[in-house]
């Protein structure tokens, strides 16, 4: 698989290296206790000093400055006398209500990861997730649905344009169906990109509020209609694109299967499914998706992050009659299975 970062290995070979992997999460809980404070947004307008930010912020003081120091070093901070102001990267991407903001699976990140992360020993002994609460607790919560729905939105901010550009065959087809697609987010960038195309959503009840919502910030209500459901209780609505997107990771490979069987049944005659998640490979130093697929362990009952092949047998199996792939941004994997006209 291509367009995965690799990591050699470099600097575990000293034990000075090995120390600062051990201790990276130091690195990780700096930048999540910012965007838990709301520092870029802080830094938003202006640069400002250490006491001014510790006041906006309601901060003791003590190890402020070595905070804004480390945050300096990771570049994420500009130092000018004794003033911070935002790096590039933080100005362009952590600074709430900027249309590429991606704060929201930051906090989700802060929220359930980190404190995942920290029993993973436990997962390994036990193949139980360690994260607080599980999907469908949170969902009842308006407060932990809104969010879970900022982390998604953040995330296909980020694909959406990769995913328009990686797939040549809007034009071909007339109706796309995003199923799991949360608010609608990634369905209606796509139809905003091909207008000739009408969007639907299938995803569970509770999210339909947030749903119009979206739509109507996006000025696409109408364009793009929700379907409310469970895709494994019920048939998934007919279109000539189906869409599945960093979804298939939070269940087992039969769970997989079965879902890719309904697509199939989904999938208009000529039509195609589109399956895009961090899909794994037999080199251990893409190390990312390895990691996201330790996610899956401490936070769902079965889920993972699989092979293409997997995807393949399964989509061969339920009657696709080819299937390809190619690299979807940095870590994503994009794959595609035709259906006979």
């Amino acid at each position: 698989m291509t367009g995965i970062a690799a990591h050699d290995g470099a600097g575990t070979s000293t034990p000075a290296g090995i120390l600062r992997l051990a201790n990276a999460f130091c690195d990780a809980k700096a930048l999540l206790s910012a965007v838990e404070l709301d520092l870029f947004s802080t830094l938003r307008d202006e640069a400002r000093t250490p006491q001014e930010i510790g006041a906006a912020l309601g901060l003791h003081g003590r190890g402020l400055r070595d905070w804004l120091q480390l945050l300096v070093g990771l570049d994420l901070l500009e130092r000018d006398g004794d003033r911070y102001r935002n790096a590039p990267g933080a100005r362009s991407y952590l600074v709430r209500g900027e249309p590429l903001y991606i704060g929201g699976f930051l906090e989700r990140s802060n929220r359930n990861l980190y404190p995942a992360w920290g029993r993973l020993t436990e997962a390994l002994r036990t193949g139980k997730p360690q994260a607080g609460g599980d999907f469908f607790t949170m969902i009842e919560d308006p407060r932990l649905l809104g969010q879970f729905v900022d982390m998604m939105d953040a995330l296909t901010h980020v694909l959406a344009p990769q995913l328009l550009a990686a797939y040549d065959g809007w034009d071909r087809y007339r109706c796309v169906l995003d199923v799991g697609g949360c608010r609608g987010n990634m369905a209606a960038r796509i139809v905003a990109a091909h207008p000739r195309l009408t969007g639907r959503v299938f995803d569970l009840p509770q999210m339909a509020p947030l749903f119009d919502e979206k739509m109507a910030e996006l000025g696409m209500t109408g364009k793009v209609t929700f379907h409310p459901g469970d895709f494994f209780t019920q048939e998934l609505p007919e279109a000539d694109l189906v869409v599945i997107g960093h979804a298939l990771h939070d269940w087992s490979a039969e769970q997989r299967r079965l879902l890719v069987h309904k697509a199939f049944r989904s999938v208009r005659p000529g039509g195609e499914l589109l399956v895009y998640d961090r899909m794994l490979d037999e080199d251990p130093r893409h190390v990312e998706n390895l990691v996201i697929s330790l996610d899956m362990l401490l936070v769902t009952d079965g889920g993972s992050e699989y092979t293409v092949a997997e995807l393949r047998d399964h989509a061969r199996a339920a009657g696709f009659v080819s299937v390809t792939d190619r690299p979807l941004g940095d870590y994503d994997t994009l794959v595609v299975c035709r259906k006979a006209g």
